[in-house]
């Protein structure tokens, strides 16, 4: 028998037939098509929001505050300033809230709690706020904080509002991307003597960072468009103020009230709004992958 024969044995068994080689193809050809069908909706809403959104960009556009001259054509109906910095107050303090808490309860979860009847309880709670609608955690802080008060609104109870919006995401997340952090890794660090404060703080976080950035990006760009928390809980100024304590404008409030104008140039406005939301949540997800992938490389 000739050295080929072995060979071409084992070719012949190991193979892949043709059959298999057209389930392949078909496979292949199904998951581009799902990818492209799920990509043009992504695709045509960003070109609207460009198409639309960029004709009202303007140096006044981010530098001027909304003006109540909405329903005359040739009027001044100034800019979002107050809708930006208010959206980037609330978001930075309802994220300062949530993302500490967030992470030590999945912390907790996860290294402390195990399998215990407690971790199970509060795994169910946090399974269930990740299902309630946004307007109901706005109504609680509303009912509260302002009827049960007998205060008015304010920015700092709308970053309340929204740091229980951003609660349940954080903690879910986080603690999916630390049960993935491989068991060895503890159990090298424990070996050595280090206590589990430190392997916590100095192996498994900085591990699971990356992962955990995706998940507490997700939580702020939820927070970052929610409108009906703010409806009840900050109100909608026109005005720019840094003070948490007053009424604050926000974007995803000022875009509820210009789309339902009659006025050409204050829906235009809303176009705006929208376009600079979104390109708000872009920079802050590129900055926050720049900041995961040196702390990666350190």
């Amino acid at each position: 028998m000739s050295a080929g024969a072995p060979a071409a044995n084992l070719a012949a068994r190991f193979g892949v037939s043709p059959s298999r080689r057209r389930k392949d193809r078909v496979a292949r050809g199904a998951i581009l098509a799902a990818t492209i069908l799920a990509l043009i909706p992504l695709v045509l809403i960003v070109y609207y929001l460009l198409k639309k959104g960029l004709g009202a960009w303007s140096s006044d556009f981010f530098t001027t505050d909304p003006t109540g001259n909405t329903f005359f054509r040739n009027s001044n109906i100034g800019g979002v300033k107050s809708a930006i910095l208010g959206t980037v107050e609330m978001v930075g303090l309802a994220s300062a809230i949530a993302i500490p808490l967030g992470v030590g309860v999945a912390v907790w979860l996860v290294e402390y709690g195990k399998s215990g009847w407690y971790a199970k309880t509060v795994r169910f709670f946090v399974d269930v706020l990740t299902g309630v609608p946004s307007i109901v955690f706005g109504l609680f802080i509303y009912i509260v904080l302002i009827i049960g008060t007998g205060s008015s609104f304010a920015g700092y109870k709308g970053s309340l509002a929204l740091s229980l919006l951003m609660l349940p995401v954080v903690i879910r997340s986080a603690e999916v991307i630390l049960v993935l952090v491989p068991a060895g890794l503890r159990e090298s660090a424990l070996a050595l003597g280090a206590p589990r404060w430190r392997v916590i703080l100095r192996i498994v976080l900085p591990t699971a960072l990356p992962g955990m950035i995706t998940g507490v990006l997700l939580a702020v760009a939820r927070a970052a468009g929610e409108t009906a928390p703010l409806l009840f809980t900050a109100g909608s100024p026109k005005q720019t103020t840094s003070d948490l304590s007053a009424f604050m404008n926000s974007l995803p409030v000022q875009i509820y009230n210009d789309v339902t104008s009659p006025t050409t140039a204050v829906v235009n406005r809303a176009w705006g709004a929208a376009l600079t939301l979104v390109t708000l949540i872009l920079l802050l997800n590129l900055i926050a992958r720049l900041i995961s992938r040196r702390s990666r490389l350190a």
